[in-house]
């Protein structure tokens, strides 16, 4: 089938749509554009969007429209799951819903599939929606259940991910955030009991067949079976991968940080106590500084090229469990410590209150992750594709060490140590590259007036 049929469906509707056409399914055929399209008013086959550039498929978390409703350049359509974390689609212009092709919590969808269909007029929407006789628009034949009306429900995208793992329909959860909006602690402290008497019972029965088997632990025989979501069964085939397809290598080293706990201190003085800055947001700053000296570990495997980047930007794990992230700090190099902090402190607010951005999806040249608040003196962390290496911090721990001052009488000494791992992909970065790259983060932590530079 020939690309006719989304250029006479766009032809009705201008160039504005010709300038989102990234968004429509590329791939339909010259017969259904006699058959579907003729007899249909304009209207715009809108795709799944890709929402980070490792993107290839995702899964709808939720509508926030349903067939019928106008929308306005920046209202969310719908939560999408991607790899990393739940994130909103939003409208570019104005239209109205004319029909939903996907419904919430169907199967993965391929990015630049349709997901809906879009008009301009709302007299548009009572003319027959397009069909989908061709496994091209795999949309559920059979129209969703009917959701309790009460006008648009506004949450955050990890309260929507919440919601949809433990089973709770989101439109019944009170709101204690800024604006009436959702967010994710309201999810957890939510009690479903207490709403059940306002579902009506025609609609109970449909939504908890839809959500809570999804969610719900399945007891076994001497076992319980806990079902993965979307967004972790992505994380975990991603990791799969790169441990499979990237030679990995580990290279370690103890690091003294005596003169970087001085100057932490110090800084903080300076700050005052609004902004005390931590000992991690040094070490970032160090590994940016390290990067520049050695910008041979920023870069990428592109098999035919490595690709060397010229600007730092590092991706930090913050949260635990289904709550893991990685956002992106971009050009840490050329950013002060106070910007890194500011930035860093912004990240971990966002997922405590689940207002999550697309910059929590996207990667970065380079991924550290701090593993000192639980005591882990070292881990060797796997590389995210399609980044070089990777850093891993250790507990700050005291250690007795050989005295280095020629001035002392004591042959050792107490010094506050570090243990740093890098794994490394042998096809960018060889072991003396890693090791010079090492040996510059362990000067810069040592010597920490140089981050100042």
């Amino acid at each position: 089938m020939a690309s006719t049929t989304i250029c006479r469906g766009l032809s009705h509707v201008g160039r504005r749509a010709a300038s989102r056409s990234s968004l429509m399914y590329p791939r339909m055929g010259p017969s259904i554009a006699r058959s579907w399209f003729s007899s249909y008013p304009p209207h715009e086959l809108v795709g799944l969007p890709s929402l980070s550039p490792t993107m290839e498929a995702g899964t709808i978390a939720s509508w926030t429209r349903d067939e019928g409703d106008s929308f306005g350049p920046g209202d969310v359509l719908c939560s999408i799951e991607t790899d990393k974390a739940t994130v909103d689609f939003e409208a570019q212009d104005d239209g109205f819903v004319a029909k939903i092709l996907r419904q919430a919590g169907s199967d993965e969808i391929p990015c630049g599939q349709p997901i809906l269909i879009t008009v301009e007029d709302e007299g548009d929407i009572t003319a027959p929606a397009p069909a989908a006789p061709t496994p091209a628009a795999p949309a559920a034949p059979t129209p969703a259940p009917a959701v309790p009306s009460g006008g648009r429900v506004v949450a955050s995208p990890l309260a929507h991910m919440l919601a949809k793992d433990m089973g709770y329909d989101i439109s019944t959860i009170p709101a204690t955030g800024p604006g009436g909006r959702i967010i994710a602690d309201d999810v957890r402290e939510f009690v479903p009991s207490a709403a059940a008497d306002a579902v009506s019972t025609s609609a109970a029965p449909a939504q908890a067949a839809m959500a809570s088997p999804a969610a719900a632990p399945i007891p076994g025989a001497g076992y319980t079976d806990y079902p993965i979501s979307e967004s972790a069964k992505e994380v975990a085939s991603r990791l799969s991968q790169s441990k499979r397809n990237v030679p990995h290598y580990y290279l370690t080293v103890d690091i003294c940080v005596d003169e970087l706990l001085e100057l932490r201190s110090t800084l903080s003085a300076a700050v005052g106590e609004d902004k005390d800055l931590g000992t991690y947001e040094l070490m970032i700053k160090a590994a940016a500084k390290s990067m520049k000296a050695v910008p041979s570990a920023n870069a990428s495997w592109m098999d035919s090229v490595v690709r060397v980047y010229d600007s730092v930007d590092i991706n930090v794990v913050v949260g635990t469990g289904d709550n893991l992230y990685t956002p992106v700090i971009r050009d840490c190099a050329g950013k002060g410590i106070a910007g890194i902090s500011d930035e860093l402190n912004s990240a971990v607010s966002a997922v405590e209150s689940g207002d999550l951005t697309s910059e929590f999806a996207t990667m970065g040249t380079v991924t550290i992750m701090n593993l000192g608040m639980y005591g882990i003196k070292s881990c060797a962390p796997i590389i995210r594709e399609p980044q070089a290496v990777a850093l891993a911090l250790g507990t700050l721990e005291n250690r007795i060490v050989p005295n280095d001052d020629p001035d002392s009488d004591e042959i050792y000494k107490q010094s506050v140590m570090m243990t740093a791992t890098l794994s490394c992909d042998h096809r960018v970065v060889d072991g003396a590259v890693g090791a010079q790259w090492l040996s510059a983060f362990k000067s810069h932590l040592e010597n920490p007036s140089t981050l100042l530079l």
